[in-house]
């Protein structure tokens, strides 16, 4: 049981970082998001994407609900934002900018719930998707 906590509490606490990113982005409009996204390469549209699977996405990561799939997309959000933005500032940051080992921790998390089977702590475990192993 002590094990389902600790899984309990990694999986709120990744679901709780991306939706505070996701409602970040859009209390600060989305908009301008969208033209950073341009402004760095990627299309602007990917903006509202990124935003809104964040935020739906945190929420469902909180009650546990489609984890392995909303932990997917945090992956490659991850990786894009790493190999997009964070990689040329290095592992800790050039002084200029954070590096990306907050966002390769958060990638480990979520990659560790790609693979692994619903907890007991979650809502899919009660409604039906245990046996997604």
């Amino acid at each position: 049981m002590r094990l389902e906590v600790g899984l309990f509490i990694l999986r709120v606490y990744l679901g709780f970082a991306f939706f505070m990113h996701g409602l970040a982005k859009f209390q600060g409009g989305v908009g301008n998001t969208a033209s950073w996204f341009d402004s760095i390469g990627l299309p602007g549209f990917a903006a509202y994407i990124v935003a809104a699977v964040e935020l739906v996405g945190g929420l469902l990561l909180i009650v546990g609900f489609g984890t392995r799939y909303i932990s997917a997309l945090f992956f490659i959000i991850l990786l894009v934002a790493t190999l997009k933005v964070k990689l040329s500032s290095g592992f800790m940051g050039n002084g200029q900018g954070s590096g990306f080992e907050l966002d390769l921790a958060y990638a480990v998390m979520a990659i560790f719930f790609v693979f692994n089977p619903a907890s007991s702590l979650s809502l899919e475990s009660k409604i039906g998707n245990k046996g997604r192993e």
